[in-house]
């Protein structure tokens, strides 16, 4: 299972640090596990609801208690497709990976400007 970074949740999602920790004192369900550290230690499924948090604060305009409020009733009702949800966020957990495999060796934009 894939574990991420609150740099590489950051980077993935588009959403600030400081954002995604508030983010976890409200909407249950979006605790990441911590190592000794106390670094964050976000899950596939933490960046599937951090992505359909920003999706309906930022697309559908919800408030952040709305948006939470409609995460709670989808989780609700997902509940009943089990097998099916798991098989789309080990998709998307792979997806993920192999985007941060690709990022990390793309040339950066400063470097082909220059070269060109």
């Amino acid at each position: 299972m894939a574990v991420y970074t609150i740099g590489e949740v950051e980077e993935i999602t588009g959403v600030k640090a400081n954002n995604l920790r508030y983010w976890e004192t409200v909407i249950p369900g979006l605790a990441p596990k911590k190592d000794l550290g106390g670094h964050r230690a976000y899950s596939q499924r933490n960046v599937d609801i951090i992505l359909r948090m920003k999706y309906l604060i930022s697309q559908k305009k919800y408030t952040i208690e709305g948006a939470r409020e409609r995460i709670l009733e989808d989780t609700q009702a997902a509940s009943n497709g089990t097998e099916v949800l798991q098989v789309i966020y080990d998709i998307r957990s792979d997806l993920t990976d192999a985007f941060l495999t690709i990022r990390k060796y793309r040339p950066k934009k400063e470097q082909t400007d220059e070269q060109t």
